[in-house]
């Protein structure tokens, strides 16, 4: 074993070889791979070898179709046989509700270049004729899942990498991992001490463990997980005689669980609700190519759904039961990239689903080692994503939810309750007292809306409006004609300050910093000239400034922070970054009336001339120091105002008080959103995401490039001279009981005409192969149907997709926002443009300038 390598992989299953590959084929061959025991040795071995590309997060399945792509590349390159079978598959609906989700799956798949179909039960049995189609109203088709060898496939990305360069070394585990001043690591192993600039944690099961090692505790916890093999069948061997194919693999929502041909039978896993940890504290390192006992119990529950809507499996004998762990993060993501507060430590790990995402999780992290960007907008799997809120024991809670509900309809207003409540500001309980409907943002207790008096303050979940949609409406209302206040501690705050601040601040973001006392917003970009944060700074002093932005991504950007702090030169040790949390919390007031309550709870003049829109002020409010934003998220007239804890119960009882004379109401976060749609005002992770430029993402305005030479200036200045491809826009649609909720896709009647090549937003698409090999096109492969389906209409086009939206409820529209081609931005004609909602097409037209108050002269006045 070599003492020095530039990049040490841990941990030698299908996702550490996987990483080891593409760190090889991007030309970093100076790597080895050190595994405790031999390849295969946590999961990989006992999986079930299924993959698939739908996914919920559109940027995690164009990963998937990535790895379905590469299985054929490292077979010839490694000479070694994954066993490919790609048959197909279908999602089957046994409730209006769960058609709906497939609905929205199928309609997602037109602008990813998906193949995926909406058909009947009686359609499906024909592909799988163990089921009863009787039980279900409907399914979704898929041709682009199957299964494969998962050994096969693990030594395969191996055997290439090896051939590219690269070094494994075999039963050796790691036993400590030190990190000298100049930053470069020691592995320690078994065997010795390697010394590398990079290491990646792939450690599996034992990812958790090799994380305490650098003083870090990843939320990922490994579950027990069940299936089961029958005898050979000869409804099976019939099939397959009498077709030449194999079937279909199937997944039914009710039953949850999923089935697929395994040579001559059926194998039938479940995601059973009663799951069981394992080994939740701590991973045993002698655990080895051993399997847990089976608890045939603990799955009867599934089986016995299963074997009613699958009677041909229920007569077959049980020839085994594989009980093995598989780790699990909180969302069922993996977790993957650089750790915020450590040099070169990587992650790529909690990839429950590793023959679907292991090679996309490889090639996004190989790109981002190598090219200090991933290439793809990996938000779904970063490890960045989770706060210090995700301890040991809410992880474990929060994994077990989420494994119970792998096959689960998640509704787009559906809050869910383990763990709950983590984090919560001193004014929770006064929440809780005015029927207010909570929400979890990052970890902490939010408003969503307020129940009226004498109902229960709960959602009817649901993909059509709902019971919150009067109330919302009334908050709304009530904010734009007199005066509302809402909770806004889930805001991410930051303060950056000492010598050299203003010119780190300058070279990171796309604005002119402002005066003392002023405050602008201001986009961030990536070198690529990529959106990574949208922020609202306020001067508060010499060199000191207030930060606030999105709270998800508060590691996310405190890790891009410190990554860019002066290392050298007269500010290199004074500038100084300090994240608040939940030590400042907030409160906003908003509305015609704001101004005239305000003044009552502060001894300064805030008249227009006084306080202007976007000053930024000290002062005391109802007797509480507090800092104030002369700006709010609805476009109103309105203030931000942020205090410590200690004062948020003092701030909110003077606001309520003295906002009884003015028609005070309380609005929630849902309503927040409602008005900022009717702003067209963008938000973060949705519309502003780092696969949108600036000026796609038509923030034009804040973007001087004149101003010095930022991070990401010359990719930015080449978007604007070459004209960006897509531009995100808004819409008002003609809706019916449903709204937009992401990612539909936006049709246009242009017919023929050419608007240019235009990337799909996620990059998506797959070849196709037949369980031979060769390759196909269309919706039933092996039916030999037509290519690429379902993005196509005679005159009209499937052009863009939709990022949110909802109902805006002072101006009464079904809102949407969502990125067209540049070409189109501009076009407000009626019938040019269509949004599909649950399966329906609804004519939709792009409103360039808000509804709301077009001119911004209320939030100036």
């Amino acid at each position: 074993m070599k003492s020095h390598a530039k990049a040490v992989v841990i941990g030698g299953g299908v996702v550490g070889c996987s990483v080891l590959y593409h760190l090889a084929k991007a030309g970093w061959t100076d790597i080895m791979l050190i595994e405790r025991s031999e390849l295969t040795s946590g999961s990989s071995w006992h999986a079930a070898g299924g993959f698939h590309t739908l996914n919920g997060d559109p940027n995690v399945a164009k990963l998937q179709a990535y790895t379905v792509q590469l299985y054929r590349e490292i077979e010839e390159l490694s000479g070694q046989s994954c066993s490919l079978h790609l048959t197909g598959g279908v999602m089957m609906a046994d409730t209006p509700e769960r058609m709906d989700f497939l609905r929205l799956a199928h309609a997602k798949g037109r602008y990813l270049g998906m193949d995926t179909e909406l058909i009947t039960p009686s359609e499906a049995k024909a592909m799988f004729p163990l089921m009863d189609e009787t039980n279900f109203v409907g399914a979704m088709w898929d041709p682009v899942e199957g299964h494969l060898d998962p050994s096969g496939t693990t030594h395969a990305y191996a055997k290439a990498a090896r051939k590219l360069g690269a070094e494994i070394v075999l039963r050796n585990r790691v036993v400590e991992l030190t990190q000298e001043v100049d930053g470069t690591w020691n592995v320690v192993t078994e065997q010795g001490t390697v010394k590398a600039e990079h290491v990646v944690n792939c450690g599996g099961l034992w990812a958790r463990e090799i994380g305490r090692m650098v003083g870090v505790e990843l939320p990922l916890l490994a579950m027990e997980h069940m299936y089961l093999l029958t005898e050979p069948m000869p409804e099976v061997e019939e099939f397959n005689k009498s077709t030449g194919r194999e079937m279909i693999g199937v997944m039914d929502f009710k039953g949850e669980i999923y089935t697929r041909q395994e040579r001559n039978g059926i194998l039938l896993g479940t995601y059973e609700k009663a799951c069981k940890p394992w080994s939740p504290v701590n991973t045993p390192w002698d655990f080895g190519h051993e399997l847990l006992q089976p608890d045939i119990d603990r799955i009867a529950p599934s089986l016995e759904i299963g074997f009613k809507h699958f009677p041909g499996i229920e007569k077959a004998g049980i020839k085994q039961i594989i009980n093995g762990p598989f780790t699990f993060a909180l969302d069922g993501n993996p977790l993957v990239g650089p750790v915020q507060g450590l040099t070169n430590f990587w992650c790529a790990c909690a990839v429950m689903a590793g023959f679907s995402q292991g090679g996309g999780v490889g090639l996004a992290l190989s790109n981002w080692m190598v090219h200090g960007d991933p290439g793809f907008d990996v938000w779904g799997m970063d490890v960045a994503r989770f706060g210090e809120w995700a301890t040991l024991r809410y992880t474990n809670a929060k994994v077990r939810e989420n494994y119970s509900r792998r096959f689960s309809i998640r509704f787009p207003n559906e809050e869910l309750p383990a763990a709950r409540p983590a984090q919560t500001t001193p004014l929770y309980d006064t929440m809780l007292a005015n029927n207010a409907v909570m929400g979890d943002s990052w970890g902490l207790e939010t408003p969503l809306w307020f129940a009226p008096k004498g109902t229960e303050p709960n959602d009817i979940v649901s993909f059509h409006r709902s019971n919150d949609f009067g109330p919302i409406g009334e908050e709304v209302r009530a904010t734009r004609e007199k005066v509302g206040v809402t909770e806004i501690a889930n805001f991410a705050k930051y303060e950056v300050s000492g010598p050299g601040s203003e010119d780190l601040l300058n070279r990171l973001m796309t604005n002119r910093m402002p005066k003392t006392g002023r405050i602008v917003l201001t986009p961030m970009l990536n070198e690529f000239g990529r959106l990574i944060g949208d922020f609202t700074i306020a001067k508060a002093g010499e060199e000191r400034f207030m930060i606030w932005s999105s709270s998800a991504a508060q590691k996310y950007h405190m890790r891009w922070f410190e990554k860019h702090l002066p290392k050298d030169g007269p500010g290199a040790s004074q500038v100084r970054i300090h994240r608040f949390d939940q030590t400042l919390v907030g409160l906003s007031i908003a509305g015609p009336k704001s101004r005239d309550l305000l003044q009552k709870l502060v001894d300064a003049d805030i008249s227009t001339k006084a306080f202007r829109f976007m000053d930024f002020r000290e002062m005391a409010v109802g007797g509480a120091p507090c800092m104030v934003n002369r700006i709010t998220y609805t476009g109103d007239l309105g203030y931000e105002i942020w205090m410590a804890p200690a004062y948020q119960r003092l701030v909110y009882k003077a606001i309520k008080d003295a906002g009884e004379a003015f028609g005070l109401v309380d609005f929630g976060m849902r309503a927040l959103l409602s008005m900022r749609l009717e702003k067209n005002f963008p938000t973060w992770f949705r519309e502003l995401r780092p696969i949108y430029g600036p000026f796609e993402g038509a923030m034009d305005r804040f973007v001087k490039l004149e101003k010095n030479d930022f991070i990401g200036r010359d990719a930015a200045a080449r978007e604007q001279a070459e004209g960006p491809k897509l531009r995100r826009v808004s819409f008002i649609v003609d809706a019916a009981d449903a709204d937009v909720m992401g990612d539909e896709p936006i049709w246009a009647k242009v017919g023929g005409k050419d608007y240019g090549t235009v990337e799909k937003p996620h990059g998506y698409g797959a070849a196709r192969f037949d369980t031979n090999g060769k390759e196909v096109r269309g919706s039933r492969a092996a039916e030999g149907a037509s290519a690429v389906r379902g993005i196509v209409d005679g005159d009209w086009r499937v052009v863009g997709w939709v990022t949110s939206g909802g109902y805006a409820h002072y101006v009464q529209k079904s809102m949407a926002q969502g990125y067209v081609p540049a070409a189109l931005a501009a076009d407000e004609s009626a019938g040019l443009f269509e949004i599909e909602i649950l399966g329906s097409r609804r004519p939709a037209r792009i409103n360039v300038e808000p509804p709301f108050d077009p001119s911004g002269e209320k939030m100036r006045a």
